[in-house]
């Protein structure tokens, strides 16, 4: 009997609250809310370390960012791992398959996969003048590659003007069938048409948007213009004085000092994600109508968030919810999913889950040396958890840090400079009150500190003795 097919949709910097079965009233995304609503919804799902390269080396080995070495963003470092998801899957008989981004080193390791249909966004490092042709974005990834072939050399996601961490926003100069969020969709449908049906299919649709630049087609531009958006968290420890006194930057962290500015990005982070939405409906579509979609398991997840100007701040890394919170569900067709449609399970998980849950799924051998946990016990029955806490961290000059979060709380140790923050995000979801100080939370907090000092005994950045958290100025990376 043919083993189930698996369809691993990626979501580049999509928050877990822009999504309409998260709650959200103002971001329409009626395909991933029916996937979400005939599957299980994971509630209180995190990226450990909220950046794309090491959120993307968590998913493909199971491991932690301790133990798969990169916790930061750093590229030209050669990703080298004895498991990985794709190897692991194809000796299970499964045929490969990856459309999308990567962000991996060279730029076209295949990671194991049986072939690759690469577009991972505008990439600076691989854009260099003197980057060898053959790792040049320009020719070595296969969406830019595509794009000149169709319009011409000087053709380029760039046209718009704006950088691929800006926070500034325009609709899409190009026909919309040219647009990289198309691409995905048609090169995945074009994988469908052309498959081995003889064997299994293990399918990643990697998206890069609504990761900057905000540039949606103008119809999703227009659905967001007139409408009211939702304020945007500043906590009480936020330092008011930043976004006054810095030059304005359109690929800072931190938040323009503009209203309009920040109104004009998030409608621009809006329509990339309803877009993105409509293309995943094609997707979605196009696995019925070749009688697919009952026979294929779909994990639906995000690599990390975006802060989108809460707190002012903006991008991803730091420990905030809108960076390190992100949507997770399994879903999937009648055969192949067992589960109470719709359910919502509130355990802790991290992308390093995605691989065991995989492995185990198809009957396969899990590996060993790997940190993440299945997740088919809690499909089965979401009451359950599969941990206590979380330890995650991020290598990130000044703001470096570390955190730990339960279903309730969290606690953020920044590194560099000693500060602590503590939330009570079961009440205060958006972190908006810094309990640091607070008397009633002391007991609390020693023991989440109990459990990072444990997490991080035996690092070689000597951030502990065992029995306190010791200030890094001078940090030694591993692998960031």
């Amino acid at each position: 009997m043919k083993k189930p097919n698996i369809l691993l949709i990626i979501i580049d910097q999509l928050r877990f609250d822009t999504l309409g079965f998260m709650g959200d009233k103002v971001v329409k995304t009626p395909h991933i809310d029916t996937l979400a609503g005939e599957g299980v919804i994971f509630n209180k799902a995190y990226s450990a370390c909220p950046s794309c390269i090491p959120a993307r080396a968590t998913i493909f080995t199971g491991l932690s960012p301790k133990n798969h070495k990169r916790i930061g963003y750093m590229d030209g470092v050669a990703w080298e791992y004895k498991n990985t998801l794709p190897e692991e899957l194809a000796k299970q008989g499964y045929y490969t398959q990856c459309v999308g981004k990567m962000h991996v080193s060279p730029l076209r390791n295949s990671l194991g996969f049986h072939n690759v249909e690469l577009h991972d966004g505008y990439l600076h490092y691989y854009r260099k003048e003197t980057t060898p042709s053959y790792e040049n974005q320009k020719l070595a990834d296969d969406y830019y590659y595509w794009l000149k072939n169709e319009l011409g050399i000087e053709a380029d996601t760039t046209d718009t003007g704006i950088d691929c961490n800006s926070w500034v926003a325009r609709p899409w100069i190009y026909d919309e069938k040219y647009h990289p969020t198309n691409w995905v969709s048609t090169r995945s449908i074009d994988f469908l048409r052309r498959r081995d049906r003889d064997k299994p299919f293990f399918l990643m649709a990697s998206y890069v948007r609504p990761h900057p630049p905000f540039d949606a087609p103008s119809y999703y531009f227009d659905l967001y213009k007139d409408k009211e958006l939702p304020k945007r968290p500043i906590g009480d420890w936020v330092d008011q004085d930043i976004i006054k006194n810095i030059p304005l930057d359109v690929i800072s962290q931190i938040s323009p000092n503009d209203e309009e500015l920040i109104r004009q990005a998030k409608i621009g982070y809006y329509a990339c994600i309803t877009h993105l939405d409509h293309q995943i409906g094609r997707l979605l579509q196009e696995l019925k109508e070749r009688q697919l979609y009952d026979d294929t398991l779909i994990i639906f997840t995000s690599d990390h968030g975006e802060l989108l100007m809460d707190h002012n701040l903006f991008r991803k890394s730091l420990p905030y919810e809108g960076s390190a919170h992100i949507p997770f569900v399994i879903s999937g067709g009648y055969n192949v999913l067992k589960c109470v449609k719709n359910s919502v399970c509130n355990s802790l998980v991290e992308l390093r889950d995605i691989l065991p849950t995989l492995i185990d799924y198809v009957d396969g051998d899990i590996p060993q040396n790997i940190d993440g946990k299945s997740l088919l016990p809690l499909v089965e029955d979401p009451t359950k958890d599969v941990r206590e806490y979380l330890h995650g961290e991020h290598s990130y000059a000044d703001k470096s840090n570390h955190f730990i979060v339960t279903k309730k709380d969290k606690y953020i140790w920044y590194y560099k400079t000693g500060e602590e923050q503590y939330f009570y995000i079961e009440n205060d979801p958006m972190e908006e009150r810094n309990l640091i100080n607070d008397e009633n939370c002391k007991e609390r907090i020693e023991q989440l500190k109990k459990y990072l000092i444990e997490e991080l005994k035996g690092r070689e950045e000597n951030f502990t003795d065992g029995k306190t958290l010791n200030t890094i100025k001078q940090e030694k990376y591993l692998l960031s």
